[in-house]
């Protein structure tokens, strides 16, 4: 298993409860997730320990990357963890094969700070400094996204 952390974090003009609901919520996610000229046909969330999720990610040539994974800690509205599996083609909520190696996980930390959120998102176990490279491109895309959802 790899040692590659990545921590990316932004200060967002919303409650933590705000911040928690769109990221956690389907018809928000799909609004903002993705890094810059991605969009997200598809969100669902089976939001409980255990649940999974899965995420589309369409990219402007029209291929589809699928993140997929299950929740392991839940604490409204401070602390998301999940696993997390990136895989090409359709995969569907209750099944995906099992991965070869442990899925990554990422850690999201919504913290009060005043009238705004601090959002801090750890992504561990990440195969290699490529793959860190692309995690960070498309985390703080994402992070840009939610900032203007949130701004509307």
């Amino acid at each position: 298993m790899s040692d590659l952390i990545l921590i990316v974090r932004r200060t967002i003009r919303a409650a933590p409860e705000r911040v928690f609901s769109a990221w956690t919520e389907p018809a928000q996610l799909r609004r903002w997730w993705g890094p810059v000229q991605v969009e997200c046909p598809v969100a669902e969330v089976d939001l409980r320990v255990g649940g999974r999720y899965r995420l589309a990610n369409k990219f402007p040539d029209g291929s589809v990357w699928w993140i997929t994974g299950t929740y392991e800690a839940i604490t409204r509205p401070r602390l998301l963890i999940y696993s997390w599996e990136l895989s090409a083609g359709e995969i569907t909520l209750g099944g995906s094969p099992p991965p070869a190696q442990a899925p990554e996980r990422v850690t999201v930390r919504f913290e009060p700070k005043g009238d705004a959120t601090d959002v801090v998102v750890t992504h561990e176990r990440i195969a290699d400094q490529t793959a860190r490279g692309s995690h960070e491109r498309g985390w703080l895309g994402c992070l840009d996204g939610l900032v203007e959802f949130l701004r509307a």
